[in-house]
């Protein structure tokens, strides 16, 4: 009876650490999680900077599990590619090893019970507050239930007598043996509990106890390094090659990695004594000082800290060929023909991270991509509109044009439909009130953008009218129109610039001087085609100048109506 007592307290000391952890985690995602998302996004740019912005962000959400779906949702959208990719996952594995790091700092130096309850008080009354900072009270309050739920596991543990554990002596003493069975033991453990921070939390409590001896903890947690690669492959699920590539780099990271640390087992183990001062084996006998109890904890940390910092400085010169063999191990075998199709973006719900911000970055990248269909249509007016006079069959080109320019505005409803569909989705999630704003003007600026595409197949249609009409403009109201275009084109260019992330002075600034010289030139222009008119000049062409000059500024004003909205941001 007094076992099951025990065990009950174990396991409910357990799931308090690991609500602690995930309250701690979300807190701080909901508070600054898109910050940190798109500092993980744009950290990229090198691999030493990808491993930095990796081990930062995991230690700020305490859970590499976490970053790595993070990750895989990043190069699934586009926003990162694998070899980028690669950097960060190495930097996760070391950033988890600071969580544990202030847990064998904080766990088993001082009293944790005179500090976890009041961060759980704090945290409460800043939750329950409405104002800025409420999401770091579930932050705060995390991190008490976290240290309350490692005090119930060091004393709901009673103090173990070598004779009582003497089964896992034996299973210790098999060499090579010994190290797979630890390695098997630590990988179940975690998928059990999903999180390789709350198994290496629970492996350091267990040994500081006596209840396991120090080979077999150190095995464990080179289990546990395996057993949390896990998360990423799901969260690839029905993804793109490329983020199932990305996964697959999570699992052969942590696969290889712990392949050569098993290999040289008991070298390692020595330079972890040698790292850390003091004996483990005498440790081991003085279980009741607390003194040992950190010394064997420090040491177990300071192993799984050597662990990835070895594996990443072995592997991460190999960056390039580690990108080759995931390539080669998940080809991309999308159709590539040149035949249509259609526009898809499904919403993707993880089942093991509450992570909605993660779709929105998703939706900006296609909201960016909308800009460039936008601007490409465009562009390919005003490039049909120059040449025109030069072409030969203007009635074949123009005709070609316009059908382009209707498969794109085709794409471009479809595009509008599936990403106000998404963004719904995004908004039945639990986003902080900063997000919920956010999606409301992508929703505006997805609306603007499927409503320019419209005014430039319109254009089209006009060239095309003008075109079977022998309305051709004249080259004098072609330099004219030409500067006029070329002010829409910029801003064009300065919005895809713009989108996903916040405007600076500057572009807020260059967005209305760009609004300002859009309206003076439509003045001017529209002055020139009345002065022609009144000049005698075919009356049909310069009321089609006239049309045409008003549908170019109305697409200015929308490029103006967003650069409002992204000022907002």
């Amino acid at each position: 009876m007094q076992v099951i007592g025990i065990l009950f307290k174990v396991i409910g000391g357990l799931c308090l650490l690991l609500y602690g952890m995930k309250v701690m985690s979300d807190g701080i995602q909901q508070a600054s999680g898109e910050r940190l998302q798109r500092a993980l996004n744009f950290m990229t740019g090198n691999r030493f900077i990808g491993v930095l912005s990796g081990l930062v962000i995991t230690f700020l959400i305490h859970s590499s599990a976490a970053v790595s779906v993070m990750v895989v949702s990043f190069v699934n959208a586009g926003l990162l590619t694998v070899k980028q990719s690669i950097g960060v996952i190495m930097g996760t594995n070391i950033g988890t090893t600071l969580t544990a790091w202030m847990v064998s700092l904080l766990g088993f130096g001082i009293d944790i019970s005179s500090f976890a309850l009041p961060a759980v008080g704090i945290g409460f009354i800043m939750r329950a507050v409405k104002w800025r900072y409420r999401d770091f009270g579930s932050a705060i309050m995390g991190f008490g239930f976290l240290f309350l739920g490692l005090n119930f596991l060091t004393t709901s543990l009673p103090e173990i007598t070598p004779e009582a554990v003497s089964f896992i002596a034996d299973l210790s003493g098999r060499g090579a043996l010994s190290v797979l069975i630890g390695v098997g033991a630590g990988a179940v453990v975690t998928l059990m509990m999903n999180s390789s921070t709350a198994t290496t939390i629970l492996i350091i409590t267990l040994a500081s106890k006596g209840v396991i001896n120090f080979e077999m903890s150190a095995a464990m947690i080179l289990g546990a390094n395996i057993g949390t690669t896990v998360s990423a492959p799901i969260a690839a699920i029905g993804a793109k090659p490329a983020a199932k590539q990305t996964a697959l780099v999570h699992v052969l990271f942590n696969v290889i990695g712990a392949l050569i640390v098993i290999i040289f087992f008991k070298p390692f183990i020595w330079l972890v004594d040698h790292i850390i001062p003091g004996d483990v084996d005498t440790a081991a006998l003085l279980l009741g000082n607390e003194k040992a109890r950190a010394m064997i904890a420090f040491h177990l940390t300071m192993f799984h800290t050597a662990f990835n910092l070895v594996t990443t400085l072995v592997l991460l010169p190999f960056v390039k060929q580690f990108a080759a063999l995931v390539s080669w191990l998940v080809k991309d075998r999308r159709d590539v023909s040149g035949e249509n199709v259609p526009y898809k973006l499904e919403y993707q719900s993880n089942i093991l991270q509450d992570t909605p911000e993660l779709n929105i970055i998703r939706a900006e990248k296609e909201i960016r991509d909308m800009a460039g269909l936008v601007s490409s249509m465009y562009a390919a007016f005003s490039s049909g509109l120059q040449s025109l006079k030069k072409t030969g069959d203007k009635e074949e080109a123009v005709t070609f044009l316009v059908e382009n320019m209707k498969r794109k505005e085709e794409y471009a409803d479809q595009m509008r439909e599936a990403l106000t569909a998404f963004l719904m989705e995004c908004t039945r999630e639990q986003l902080n009130s900063r997000s919920e704003q956010w999606v409301s003007q992508l929703l505006r600026i997805i609306a603007d953008l499927e409503d320019m595409t419209d005014d430039c197949y319109s254009v089209g249609l006009l060239l095309e009218r003008s075109v079977k009409k022998n309305q051709i403009f004249r080259e004098k109201e072609m330099n004219a129109l030409s500067p006029y275009m070329n002010l829409v084109e910029d801003f064009l260019v300065l919005l895809r610039e713009c989108l996903g992330q916040n405007l600076t002075e500057e572009q807020i600034g260059r967005a209305r001087d760009l609004e300002s010289e859009i309206d003076k030139s439509r003045n001017k222009l529209r002055r020139l085609g009345r002065k022609r008119i009144e000049a005698g000049v075919d009356v049909k062409t310069e009321l089609l100048f006239i049309d045409l000059v008003r549908r170019i500024e109305k697409l200015g004003d929308y490029c103006y109506d967003i650069a409002e909205a992204l000022s907002k941001r």
